[in-house]
């Protein structure tokens, strides 16, 4: 991670055939295009990687949120549970249709606590988002349960985890709706691009019409199309899709050279008795695009991760100080700092954050440290960086051991 560290011949290939015929629209134009449709192509490809029914792509990630919440119903004033530790495009989806999105804490998997979702619904639930962070992912089966006896909808955000499965099942075709981001650091990139995964043939088919200004897609004469609901423009364009194409078609490639550089690195680290490894649960495989390990207290993971950097060991975060990616320092979320009027319901709605802690979310995110996984690196490089963190990682931890 990321794909476009390996961008080749394949990618190029591929563009190359779009600019050939000029059109960059997915839609349309059918007598120009000399047979290439790079979108449809890619839907297709996607569907048989997840191994679902049904593929809509989007043209980001947070686009494949907004429509995946939009297609299964949710909007003004329902809530929805989600994570401490995610990326603000999550709460910014919620709230771009009108919903409420409530914070709950996350567990030892780094995702949503079954429990503390189940102690956060109330009448106004309306739909579960588990965040499947860092190429890992979340108790799959509780939380399923959860929605299932309480008659909710279970949506999977799995921006971070393509190439990760649980009991066999790709990670984003797992719930009742999946989102896919394919921005310029995923592991499989479009430059910008996002995909709604389904087996629910109404939620497709609601994705595919609310993405392209709600045409109902019938026929090859776009303008003679209907609109059976209102839609926006999440349209992906065929530059985009044709650079997904080719990365998608070497996923396998780039999951085998991650996890190869993954496994240099655990076990180097795994010789220190104070790190612990973040809990993948029974039945599932990491992505393993990132490494994620915990540390004994705060003190010692900023320590380590300022020696990090320090020793040029790049895209290592530590989260607890981070803008970006936990509810600690979303600030802006929390003071509602809108360019525009928020509704009534969803400013009512977000009083609770004035005053909610969450100390097991701190707990775990004090303590972790996130280290992305190149694909690009030797295995020189890695051996070399593996012996590098573990030995600034001894050193941090040697002074528990001397106190």
């Amino acid at each position: 991670m990321p794909g476009f560290e390996l961008f080749g011949d394949s990618e190029r290939k591929e563009v190359n055939d779009v600019l050939d015929n000029g059109v960059l629209m997915r839609y349309g134009f059918d007598g120009m295009r000399k047979g290439h449709w790079k979108a449809k192509e890619l839907e297709s490809e996607l569907c048989k990687t997840f191994n679902s029914e049904y593929v809509q792509l989007v043209s980001s990630g947070t686009a494949a949120v907004t429509v995946a919440l939009a297609s299964a119903g949710v909007g003004a004033g329902d809530e929805v549970i989600m994570p401490t530790f995610t990326f603000v495009a999550s709460f910014e989806a919620i709230m771009m249709l009108g919903a409420i999105p409530v914070l709950v804490d996350i567990d030892d998997t780094l995702t949503l606590d079954p429990k503390a979702v189940e102690a956060a619904i109330t009448s106004k639930t309306k739909a579960i988002m588990v965040v499947q962070m860092c190429g890992s992912m979340g108790d799959m089966d509780a939380l399923r349960a959860v929605c299932d006896s309480h008659d909710l909808i279970f949506i999977e955000d799995a921006c971070q985890a393509i190439g990760g499965t649980y009991k066999g099942q790709p990670l984003g075709s797992i719930a009742d709706i999946g989102c896919f981001s394919f921005d310029f650091v995923k592991t499989i990139t479009c430059g910008e691009g996002g995909a709604v995964v389904t087996n629910n043939k109404d939620y497709y088919l609601n994705a595919d019409h609310y993405s392209d200004h709600g045409h109902d897609h019938v026929g090859n004469d776009r303008g003679a199309e209907t609109h059976p609901f209102l839609g926006y423009n999440f349209r992906i364009s065929e530059l985009n899709a044709a650079v997904g194409l080719a990365q998608v078609r070497r996923l396998p490639e780039f999951i085998q050279i991650q996890k190869k550089n993954y496994t240099i690195i655990r076990e180097a680290l795994s010789q220190i008795p104070e790190v612990e490894f973040r809990r993948v649960p029974e039945g599932g495989e990491e992505s393993y695009a990132f490494l994620n390990f915990f540390l004994p207290n705060l003190g010692i993971a900023r320590k380590v991760s300022e020696a990090f950097k320090a020793n040029g060991i790049d895209a290592c975060f530590h989260y607890y100080d981070n803008n970006w990616h936990y509810i600690r320092k979303w600030d802006h979320l929390k003071d509602l700092k809108s360019l525009f009027p928020i509704s009534s319901e969803v400013r009512e709605g977000l009083k609770y954050l004035k005053t909610k802690t969450y100390s097991q979310s701190d707990a775990y995110i004090a303590r972790n440290l996130s280290c992305l996984i190149k694909l690009s690196w030797s295995e020189d490089e890695v051996r070399d960086r593996a012996n590098a963190m573990a030995n600034i990682v001894s050193e941090a931890c040697s002074v528990i051991s001397q106190d």
